[in-house]
């Protein structure tokens, strides 16, 4: 009966100092789970760049265009899909334009998907057709990983650079701290599993 009782006290001591080791690290343990999603190689010299649709606040194509302007590639590749009144690309080229950034910087790659996955499948049809076979990949940081993921699967030729825009709703390392932080977290990892089971 006393070793019982000791077996559940050592049990309930190391369970104890789990629980505290978690609450006190939790901080390092949220901002790894955040930083988890971002993948930056940083930029190099490419045939083109490629900005990925679903881009609310700009970030995307502004730091595009400035990749672009700083001789990275001769070209931005705009993707999106159709809204209401037109395509997203062309949205947001124009915004490019309205910050300064020549139209004839921009590509715009029209498409009617509805998925990450959808999307990079396409492109990559783009890209074999013009044989373009590196390219520095453009999209929020929290969006980078997934991304990049699907892209080099769906065009297994092509180099794929990633350089994550900074997203005004997504610090991975303090997420947790904002609405707009947490939702992000949240749904981009459910997308992630998402696409892990191949949806």
């Amino acid at each position: 009966m006393a070793k019982k009782r000791r077996g559940c006290l050592t049990l309930l001591g190391l369970f104890t100092v789990g629980v505290a080791a978690v609450w006190f690290l939790r901080f390092h343990i949220l901002a790894f789970c955040g930083n988890v999603l971002v993948e930056d190689d940083g930029p190099q010299k490419a045939q083109a760049i490629l900005v990925m649709g679903g881009d609310d606040s700009g970030v995307r194509i502004l730091k595009a265009a400035q990749l672009a302007k700083d001789g990275y590639a001769p070209l931005v590749l705009v993707s999106g899909p159709q809204y209401l009144l037109g395509f997203e690309g062309d949205i947001t080229v124009q915004y490019a334009e309205s910050k300064g950034y020549p139209a004839s910087l921009f590509q715009v790659l029209h498409n009617r998907v509805n998925s990450t996955r959808n999307e990079t499948e396409t492109i990559a049809k783009d890209l074999k057709r013009e044989g373009i076979h590196k390219i520095l990949l453009v999209t929020s940081n929290y969006h980078t990983r997934r991304a990049a993921r699907l892209m080099r699967a769906a065009a297994p030729w092509c180099w794929v650079v990633v350089v994550a825009a900074d997203d005004p709703t997504y610090d991975p390392n303090g997420w947790w701290r904002t609405r707009e932080g947490q939702k992000q977290f949240f749904y981009e990892w459910m997308k992630t599993f998402a696409a892990w089971a191949g949806d």
